[in-house]
């Protein structure tokens, strides 16, 4: 999808991601290094067919046309805030020809905003909100190596979000809740289940993570 937008907030955001200064080894630190601006220049230079028409004229003869390569900005951002947001955390890294797990604890929060992370036109957040707020309410984890291992979860068993169905139908939410959904977190591995305190939830190894939207 080509996008005409103003080039002055074309990479504009919700909130003012330079005011983060994330932490790191944490969920903020990946999440604004994937949304980082990013400038293409020399092989990775943006085809412009504006620049092309504006150089070769009209496009009478596409065999005989030189195609224009311009510099350009990219920037991945969020332009509709999901009802649940899945977090995939990459845990494996090249070691010479072998792929190795990536073991180092990663912090995540109870509840993240993700408005820095999102584009100032987000479609499913109301005009003037500079908060998009998500609550944790699951984790899986890997104990273990490549070749083998276990995975375990927490969850929080909670009442039902009744705000999910307003953006899952209408694509709109009135929530104003800013806490996380109060509830008891368990562990659950095979059919052993027990019930954690939400700092064991906190300090595990995440590889999943699972938010559901607040605000």
């Amino acid at each position: 999808e080509v996008s005409t937008d103003d080039p002055e907030v074309a990479f504009c955001t919700l909130a003012n991601r330079e005011e983060l200064n994330p932490e790191e080894d944490s969920v903020h630190h990946c999440l604004y290094q994937f949304t980082r601006n990013e400038t293409l220049t020399e092989t990775n230079k943006l085809l412009c067919d504006v620049c092309t028409q504006r150089h070769c004229g009209p496009k009478n003869n596409l065999n005989e046309k030189k195609c224009v390569y311009t510099n350009a900005k990219k920037q991945m951002l969020i332009s509709l805030a999901p009802p649940i947001l899945t977090l995939h955390l990459k845990r494996f890294q090249q070691a010479g020809f072998n792929l190795q797990k990536v073991n180092r604890h990663i912090k995540f929060p109870e509840v993240i905003d993700l408005a820095p992370f999102c584009t100032a036109k987000c479609k499913n957040v109301a005009e003037g909100n500079t908060k998009v707020l998500y609550s944790l309410y699951g984790v899986v984890e890997h104990s273990g190596t490549m070749r083998s291992g276990h995975y375990t979860a927490y969850v929080k068993m909670r009442a039902m979000n009744n705000h999910l169905s307003d953006l899952v139908l209408r694509g709109q939410s009135h929530a104003s809740e800013t806490e996380p959904v109060k509830g008891q977190w368990f562990h659950i591995s095979d059919t052993h289940v027990q019930p954690v305190s939400v700092s064991k939830v906190l300090s595990s190894q995440a590889y999943l993570l699972f938010y559901e939207r607040l605000l």
